[in-house]
């Protein structure tokens, strides 16, 4: 056991693990949150080989960073695919240009940190899917239960900022 409440040791965390159809699939470790980090998240995440975690997207309040430990990958990053390799440390900025997918081409586990600011509200745009996903009270990766707001619409569902009120 750590000594302290904003000391932990990764051995110590659970994975939670999430698999969702035949290419999601992922393990992670919430250090930020487990260490009572408030600004700054942190997560060791595991791909197994031909997976990927998210779907591609950006954040229009979050900065996120990725630092790869070990194994392989291909990133999508804004108009480009780059190959990811341990040692390899990326910026996302929020932002457009940014919108990002990380997945394992290689033959083993590929592990990495992800790095994420812990801004809300912030509203995180899937630009393949077509969605858009809206946090408030907690930002993504946050406290659940502190959440007021959470939705994920397409991006085409628009209304008039006066329907449904009375005049």
């Amino acid at each position: 056991m750590s000594s302290h409440k904003h000391v932990v040791h990764e051995q110590e965390i659970p994975w939670n693990e999430v698999t969702h159809g035949p290419k999601v699939s992922y393990r992670r470790k919430q250090l930020g949150a487990a260490a009572k980090g408030r600004k700054l998240g942190c997560s060791l995440m595991e791909l197994p080989p031909g997976r990927f975690a998210f779907p591609r997207h950006f954040h229009t309040a979050n900065e996120e960073a990725y630092y790869v430990l070990s194994g392989t990958g291909r990133l999508r990053l804004g108009e480009d695919t780059v190959a990811v390799k341990a040692g390899d440390y990326v910026a996302l900025p929020a932002g457009p240009e940014s919108a990002h997918q990380l997945v394992n081409d290689g033959t083993e586990t590929l592990r990495y940190l992800a790095f994420s600011t812990m801004v809300e509200p912030d509203i995180t745009v899937c630009p393949d899917s077509k969605k858009v996903v809206l946090f408030a009270g907690a930002a993504p990766g946050g406290d659940k239960a502190a959440r007021t707001l959470s939705a994920i619409l397409p991006l085409s569902s628009e209304v008039d900022y006066w329907s449904g009120e009375e005049r």
